[in-house]
Parts: C-alpha cells; sequence; structure tokens
C-alpha cells in the first residue's frame, strides 16, 4: 500500500468519526423536541378517548369538543382573562353614556331592585334602577300577553335598558313556571333533568327556559347554582347539580354557553360557594372550611363558567372565614378581591338580597348598601332600592364613596347591558 493511499484511507475514517458524531449531538439536541412531540400525540389521543367514555357516560348528543372530560380536575391557579375584560367591546359605548350622566342616574344603575307590588312606572321614571328581579307573586293573575305588555311598557319608560330577571332555577325554585298561565308544568330540577336524560336534557331545558322568559320581556335568569354540597342533607343540595365539583364544573360551563347563544343572561351563585351551610335567608352561616377546600372543589364550577363567558357572578352572605371572619361575603373586600384577582372575573359581580337576616346582624342602620359598593359590588338586589339608593348617594357626597368606584360599576354595568339587552 502507498502511502497516498493509507493517508486517503485515514482521512476517510477521521472523516467517518467526525460524521458519526454530528449525528449523535443532533441526536442529543433534537431529542427533547421529538419527545414533546410524541407526548403531545399520545396526550390528543388520550384526550380524545377520555372524551368519547365521557360522552358514552353522559349519553351526551353534544359534540365531544364541547364538553371536557367528567373526570378532568380543574386547576386551581388563577385564571387568564384580558385585561380589557369581558365587556371591553362594549366599553367604548358604555362610557360616551356615563359621561352625560348624574350621579342619581349612575347609582340607580347599581341596583336590581325588587319588583314592586304598584307604582312601577313612576319608580322607573324618577329612580332610574338598573333592572328589577321578579318573584311568583308578580305573576300572579296573569297572563303572557299582560306581562309582556306590562314589562314592554318598563322597557319604553326607561332611560337605560332595564335588567329585568327572576330566580327560575327548576325545581324548588321557579318564579314563572309554577303559573299554568305560563306553562303547563314546572320546570324540572337539574337533578331531576339529569336522571332523565343526563346533560343534554339539561341544555335543552335550558333552551326552553330562555325562550319563555325572553317571549314575555325578561332578559336574565339567576341561574346556574354552582354550589357543590357535601352532602344530600345540605340546604343547597336540592337546588344543586349534586355530582360533585369536577362533574359541577362541567354543567355550569354548558349551560353558561347555551345561554349565551340564547341571549339569556346567567348568574352563578352562591360565590365562593355555599358548601354545606345553611340556609341564609333566615339567619346568620359561618362556614368553617378551610380554604384548600374551596381551591380544589367550591372554586371550580365558578373558574369554568368565567371560562365559558360568564357574564354575572351573585355573592352570598356567607361568613367564609378562611377569607373574611368579620363579614359576610357579599359586604368582604377580601371575598370580592378573591374573585377578581385569583378567578380573574371582569364581570358583573353582584349581592344577594340585602334585605336577608344574614346581613342585618353585621351592618348598622343605613350601611348595608353603602357596605355593598365598598366591597367591590357592581349591582345591589335590594327590596329597599329608593332608601338605600339614597344612603350610596349621601355616601359619595360625603366622601366616603370615591365616584371613582361608582364610574368603573356603571361602565361595567352599561357594557353588560349593552352585549345583552337590545
Amino acid at each position: 500500500m502507498g502511502k497516498h493511499e493509507a493517508k486517503s484511507k485515514t482521512l476517510n475514517k477521521s472523516l467517518l468519526v467526525v460524521l458519526l458524531l454530528l449525528i449523535v449531538t443532533a441526536g442529543i439536541l433534537f431529542s427533547d423536541d421529538l419527545f414533546s412531540i410524541n407526548k403531545n400525540q399520545e396526550n390528543g389521543i388520550a384526550n380524545s378517548t377520555a372524551k368519547t367514555e365521557d360522552k358514552i357516560e353522559e349519553n351526551t348528543a353534544v359534540t365531544e369538543n364541547n364538553i371536557a372530560n367528567e373526570n378532568t380536575v380543574f386547576p386551581a391557579t388563577t385564571t387568564t382573562t384580558t385585561d380589557n375584560g369581558i365587556f371591553a367591546k362594549y366599553y367604548e359605548e358604555a362610557e360616551n353614556l356615563l359621561k352625560n350622566m348624574t350621579l342619581e342616574e349612575k347609582v340607580g344603575q347599581m341596583f336590581l331592585a325588587r319588583y314592586p307590588e304598584e307604582g312601577v312606572l313612576d319608580e322607573i321614571k324618577t329612580q332610574n334602577p338598573g333592572g328589577y328581579i321578579l318573584f311568583s307573586r308578580d305573576f300572579d293573575n296573569k297572563t303572557k300577553e299582560s306581562m309582556i305588555e306590562e314589562l314592554n311598557n318598563c322597557q319604553t319608560n326607561s332611560k337605560i335598558k332595564l335588567a329585568l330577571g327572576v330566580d327560575e332555577e327548576g325545581g324548588t325554585v321557579v318564579r314563572v313556571s309554577n303559573h299554568t298561565a305560563f306553562r303547563s308544568t314546572k320546570f324540572l330540577s337539574p337533578q331531576s333533568l339529569w336522571q332523565q336524560g343526563q346533560l343534554p336534557l339539561i341544555l335543552q331545558d335550558s333552551k326552553e327556559k330562555s325562550q319563555l322568559l325572553k317571549s314575555i320581556g325578561l332578559n336574565m335568569n339567576l341561574t346556574p347554582v354552582a354550589d357543590v354540597p357535601t352532602s344530600s342533607s345540605d340546604f343547597i343540595y336540592k337546588r344543586s347539580y349534586g355530582r360533585g365539583a369536577e362533574k359541577t364544573a362541567i354543567y355550569v360551563s354548558e349551560l353558561i354557553k347555551t345561554m349565551n347563544q340564547s341571549g339569556m343572561i346567567s348568574t352563578m351563585k352562591h360565590f365562593p360557594g355555599y358548601g354545606n351551610n345553611v340556609d341564609t335567608h333566615t339567619g346568620i352561616a359561618i362556614d368553617e372550611r378551610p380554604y384548600s377546600t374551596f381551591e380544589t372543589s367550591d372554586f371550580l364550577p365558578f373558574k369554568s363558567g368565567i371560562e365559558a363567558g360568564g357574564p354575572t357572578i351573585l355573592v352570598s352572605h356567607n361568613i367564609v372565614k378562611c377569607m373574611d371572619e368579620n363579614k359576610p361575603a357579599s359586604l368582604s373586600e377580601k371575598v370580592h378581591e378573591i374573585l377578581r384577582k385569583d378567578l380573574g372575573f371582569t364581570g358583573i359581580i353582584m349581592t344577594d338580597d340585602l334585605a336577608m337576616d344574614a346581613v342585618k346582624s353585621y351592618v348598622e342602620n343605613g350601611e348595608a348598601a353603602v357596605q355593598a359598593v365598598l366591597a367591590g359590588n357592581d349591582m345591589i338586589i335590594s327590596s329597599d332600592f329608593a332608601k338605600q339608593k339614597q344612603e350610596v348617594i349621601t355616601a359619595v357626597k360625603n366622601g366616603k364613596i370615591s365616584e371613582d368606584i361608582i364610574n368603573k360599576a356603571v361602565k361595567r354595568i352599561l357594557a353588560w347591558k349593552y352585549a345583552y339587552i337590545k
């Protein structure tokens, strides 16, 4: 063998070694990416299988893409939402209207008043409420035709469109369908519907509810109940979905999507979660549960509802000691901060009715509505509208409430109305 031939073979061997080293290095560099791709593919297959299984369990006619796996554990981390808020599309229009409103008109918008037994048109003209919540008595001896005319007159006489709402949950809480003039039978509870046809029947029922309510002039239904009871003996159990936190989260999400498609304002309740607490209509409920329980259970339906585009959340009067041991949740700035910052909610926050006994023991005369505004509520459900409205106006004039707080709340309310009330 010649010297040149030997050198050539040596060079070829060196090049081969270098080439092998390059291949090994490339494999190391790209192995993580390839692994990620494979894992993503595996996850996609796993998710698809899980959703198919869930479809069978729920006997659902809803597509797999619309319903998440019922075994999914929703994360306890902060929900990401846009800084501009859920109603950002309507903020400019709301701002333009806000600029021309008096303080009295602005504060009026912050009240969802109890529908008066008489004199509603006068109250609308003089007090400028944000809207009304109607109860069963308001449908007594009425027909669809008379109710349509009555509610149309309310809207006609209001400078700004009214939110007109009811609690038409189904089951034990029905305001409209318990009158045969409006429906031959009462709407069933979510639990009863699930037993008969599972989630698809619940969503079909929701569409029928929205259609009925809208047909008589209502634009808001204070549902779904997003609470997670701990046992069948709990006060809130019969009104709830009754199937645990994760499955309730699916129910809330799908119901809100359906209501949004129907153009009906939904209201998740009762934040931060009722659990096993007693009825606050007649007394004080003190929740002793640790914060971790809310993170892993009670918050999950509210988070999924927020992600689904839920526009409104109602806050309970429960005293939740792990969040604020001194005030009912509805009057607690700390609870509202959790809802805004930790859960990322940018929609309308409203109180439960301030006339409930659970509130009376914690406020001085004339302070309930004022404290509700200071806590961070946008709207107040009130059975004493004119009086409480004046208390808030006085608090603004005295400097106890900044008008900037009022402006922020009303801007959000007006945008909410532009989004839903045509």
